[in-house]
């Protein structure tokens, strides 16, 4: 059966179950608490939601549901891990695509390459832009759209069609930004700039929560 079109909370869940399953192994599968946090989570996501626990739990159950996402009991809470690669058909490379796009919103194909670091390293830029035509042409319909080049632009960029296709309103940005050409050009040093947030919040995590593990053992520093 074809696959519903998700709303944006659904696509950022499964994003973030994605993500973590790269970056954070050790406490994947994900609690609850933890899916709600990395979908509000401030860096790496546009746009930014404010989510409520009891919207994630209802858009995991329907997730659920499409076999999406995979429950699993484990210590004191259930855990969530995602399962797009075989309910979609699609390589880890096209997911790692899709995860980056839901997560992040349109990005050109050079931003994705960047972004997509810590899900798969792309060896180039053409490979990247092989996978996403592949996920352009499916036989079974197309996963992304590449959106019409905007005045000012140098590259186009990819959104997922997972949620229904964009709208062409909502994808504009203001015109003084598109307007600079460098603003493009300097995409991918942007991305890269963000990655390095993205690990910075990472480490504060990680220390936190080696901080309370030491606490609950009793270990001094």
């Amino acid at each position: 059966m074809p696959l519903p079109a998700l709303s944006l909370l659904e696509t950022r869940v499964l994003g973030v179950l994605v993500e973590k399953r790269h970056t954070v192994p050790d406490t994947y599968p994900l609690t609850l608490n933890a899916l709600v946090a990395g979908c509000s989570q401030k860096t790496s996501r546009d746009p930014v939601l404010d989510v409520r626990e009891g919207d994630v739990q209802a858009a995991v159950d329907h997730l659920r549901q499409l076999s999406l996402v995979v429950e699993s009991s484990g210590g004191r809470a259930m855990r969530y891990a995602e399962n797009a690669a075989r309910v979609l058909g699609l390589p880890t490379e096209s997911v790692a695509l899709l995860a980056t796009l839901m997560l992040r919103g349109a990005q050109t194909a050079a931003e994705l390459r960047a972004n997509c670091e810590r899900l798969h390293r792309f060896s180039d830029l053409s490979s990247v832009e092989a996978y996403l035509d592949e996920l352009r042409t499916r036989a079974g319909g197309p996963f992304v759209a590449e959106l019409p080049r905007r005045p000012g632009s140098r590259e186009t960029r990819w959104m997922h069609l997972l949620s229904g296709p964009p709208d062409p309103d909502a994808l504009a940005e203001p015109a003084q930004a598109a307007a600079h050409g460098d603003v493009v050009a300097a995409g991918e040093i942007a991305a890269l700039k963000r990655n390095v947030d993205d690990l910075a919040h990472e480490v504060a995590g990680l220390k936190a929560t080696l901080a309370q593990v030491m606490e609950d053992l009793g270990i001094k520093r």
